[in-house]
């Protein structure tokens, strides 16, 4: 069908990917090859709804860079609008930042805020966080959101989960700090209860307890070790695949005979 309308109208380019690289990836893509003056990004499943380009069009008009649409009402499941809401609330706590869950990616966009996003490099990214840390005069206006004429989401909850892990590790560095803090908190909390059971033993004549609190105490702290190794490793995992330096992603063809730079890592 795309070839179809390609075919059909100049103005219409499909892009072909060589595998899945994730939404974002292929959201990338497009703003990399689009050329016009103002760019709208949308879903294909039909809830961002093609009537309500005009309106961010002419919201934009106003002087503005970035218009998103706003979904004031949510034509999604009780599960996934409240999924959404806590992911949202989770990633502003470890980003110090405040988002909106009604507002994700469909909006109205000008060439140079284009511009600017395509020269990040970062493997990571979305696309709604990446515009605002731009910077660029950008609003908000309220849509009609439809519901899904057909098919699922391809979001898993595992999917999302791991998702939302890897945005909050690469735009935020709070759980380090976290896990510093929480180290330090059980560090004095150890020499605390040790003054305590020295104070036990010789005023009180107290003896110390045998081998259980020895045990509970070594594999919790041995857990916690084991936890903020995983914190590090998570973050190290992210330097190395930003090292690696490759493609965001990979196309295998596109129905109009374009000049791709290659190396383009976003």
């Amino acid at each position: 069908v795309i070839q179809f309308l390609a075919e059909s109208s100049p103005h219409i380019i499909g892009v072909d990917l060589s595998r899945n690289f994730g939404q974002h990836a292929a959201i990338t893509a497009g703003l990399n090859l689009a050329k016009g003056d103002w760019t709208i990004v949308m879903d294909c499943d039909l809830q961002d709804q093609p009537k309500e380009i005009p309106r961010l069009y002419n919201k934009a008009m106003e002087g503005y860079e970035v218009v998103f649409g706003r979904r004031a009402k949510r034509k999604d499941s009780t599960a996934k609008v409240l999924s959404a809401t806590l992911y949202r609330k989770v990633f502003d706590y470890f980003t110090d930042n405040t988002s909106d869950p009604a507002v994700a990616n469909f909006g109205i966009y000008k060439r140079n805020v284009v511009d600017a996003f395509n020269s990040i490099k970062e493997q990571t990214r979305t696309l709604q966080l990446t515009i605002r840390w731009l910077g660029f005069h950008w609003i908000a206006i309220d849509i009609e959101h439809a519901s899904r004429p057909e098919g699922r989401s391809g979001y898993t909850f595992r999917r999302l989960l791991r998702m939302g892990t890897d945005i909050i590790v690469s735009q935020s560095n709070k759980p380090l700090k976290l896990s510093i803090s929480f180290g330090f908190f059980m560090a004095a909390s150890s020499l605390l209860y040790a003054i305590y059971l020295v104070l036990r033993y010789f005023i009180w004549g107290v003896s110390i307890a045998g081998w259980t609190s020895v045990i509970v105490s070594i594999y919790f702290v041995g857990g916690l070790l084991f936890a903020n190794l995983g914190i590090l490793g998570l973050y190290l995992g992210k330097v190395f695949n930003e090292t690696k330096k490759r493609p965001l992603y990979v196309i295998r063809e596109t129905t109009e005979i374009i000049e791709i730079d290659t190396a383009k890592k976003s």
